[in-house]
């Protein structure tokens, strides 16, 4: 979980974020916000997950709470853009930075596919190869990230000491600086940007059906992954925001780097590029092992072609389903091209069934009031509630922002519903 909440965002949204507000109070403020709306999440989609174990994540508790067509338009989706959107658009920055330590020019479209093809390798090889990977991965970032915030850390106290010992250029402060835009119109730029570096907590559900003992550990690791991640974005953010002046975060791409070289000097930024290489790659990593699943359970189902919930042989592993999830991964990389478009895509679809996923808790617990459930959602029913009010805000105040763009994604959500008739009609067994 851990593995696929950690990419690039940390890295990345800061800047986005200098550049449309200037209060530094604000900025952790709406860090801290976005967390416990995660969190929220999270411990919803504990209890479901608790309560229905199986490979699928969303697309399960939609299912369950509302019927085969809300399932079928999720996985269309799911398969179509959401997936390949997210998938390619961490790995797009692996190949940007790939090319910036090696020196080479590389076309970054293309050498994301081939880092995609290698992932997509792993994962079809073998489930257990592909989680040791994925934990290796996970544990040299978050080890990295903390050594870069203990780094800050232990200049933010030099400096509290002796204003003399802090390094050049550091702001020494959360010193506020007029906000580029108003808040109205930053909000929904600057709340996308931070929700999506959240994003990936929901993403375990889709594994569940592969978890040992998942009654037990599947909450357990939506409530403690959730909040690992929290106190490292937290004091990711205070660090850079203490040392860098927003209005010189908002001019650099990656804030990262810049705080290393004031630091340790000239070698920071390689130290940064090689950590932003590990995160994005093992982001990429963990989104193709969850993502393939939901498509495998749909057509498990009988709600997508039955070659896709093929597992294979020799591996026990939803092959087809990986391979097809790269051929589209590629296709969003080379028809998107870049990490904004791509993340957009991604952010705005998902939100609409996160909050669907939410609205299933209530839906269940009124459907099968005596349905074992071996976890339930602390604060029932205000923070599933809570959660889904925020859905529907990320929601509307995105389409106020940009309508034509989430209008069209909106078309392609509807479009999965006469698809999903057509489907039934024309395999009425399987539907």
């Amino acid at each position: 979980m851990v593995g696929v909440v950690i990419g690039s965002g940390i890295f990345r949204t800061p800047t986005t974020i200098a550049q449309h507000l200037g209060d530094p109070y604000l900025i952790l403020g709406l860090w801290l916000a976005a967390g416990l709306i995660a969190l929220a999440g999270a411990l919803t989609f504990a209890e479901l997950a608790a309560m229905l174990p199986r490979s699928g994540g969303i697309y399960v508790f939609l299912r369950e709470g509302f019927g085969p067509c809300p399932a079928f338009v999720f996985g269309w989706t799911y398969m179509l853009i959401t997936k390949p959107a997210a998938a390619g658009g961490i790995a797009i920055i692996f190949a940007e930075h790939f090319n910036k330590l090696t020196g080479l020019t590389w076309d970054e479209q293309a050498l994301t596919c081939v880092a995609l093809f290698f992932l997509t390798l792993i994962n079809v090889l073998g489930v257990r190869g592909s989680t040791r990977f994925a934990i290796v991965l996970t544990g040299l970032k978050y080890a990295a990230i903390l050594g870069v915030i203990a780094l800050g850390l232990y200049a933010t106290i030099r400096g509290l000491i002796d204003p003399a010992l802090l390094p050049a250029g550091s702001a020494g402060g959360l010193h506020s600086v007029e906000s580029p835009t108003s808040l109205f119109k930053a909000i929904v730029p600057v709340m996308a940007a931070i929700m999506w570096t959240y994003d990936g907590w929901s993403d375990v559900g889709a594994i569940a059906g592969e978890v040992k003992n998942p009654e037990k550990n599947l909450p357990r690791v939506y409530l403690f992954g959730t909040l690992s991640v929290i106190g490292l974005y937290m004091l990711a953010n205070f660090v850079y925001l203490w040392h860098i002046p927003l209005p010189t975060m908002a001019e650099t791409k990656t804030v990262a780097p810049l705080l290393l070289e004031m630091l340790v000097g000239p070698i920071g930024a390689t130290v940064v590029t090689v950590i932003i290489i590990a995160s994005t790659l093992g982001s990429s990593h963990a989104s193709v092992m969850t993502g393939a699943r939901v498509t495998f359970a749909q057509a498990r189902d009988g709600l997508l072609f039955r070659f896709l919930g093929t597992i294979h042989p020799r591996y026990e592993t939803p092959a087809v389903a990986l391979w097809v999830q790269f051929a589209l991964s590629c296709t969003a990389v080379l028809l998107l091209k870049d990490f904004s478009s791509l993340a957009d895509s991604f952010v705005f679809t998902m939100w609409i069934f996160y909050g669907m996923g939410a609205i299933a808790l209530f839906v269940l617990r009124a459907k099968h009031v005596h349905h074992e459930r071996p976890f339930r959602v602390p604060g029932y029913p205000v923070v599933p509630g809570i959660f889904v009010l925020a859905s529907v805000a990320m929601t509307v105040l995105s389409i106020q922002d940009n309508p034509r763009t989430t209008l069209m994604w909106i078309g392609v959500l509807l479009a999965g519903v006469p698809v999903y008739y057509g489907w039934k009609r024309l395999f009425p067994a399987a539907a």
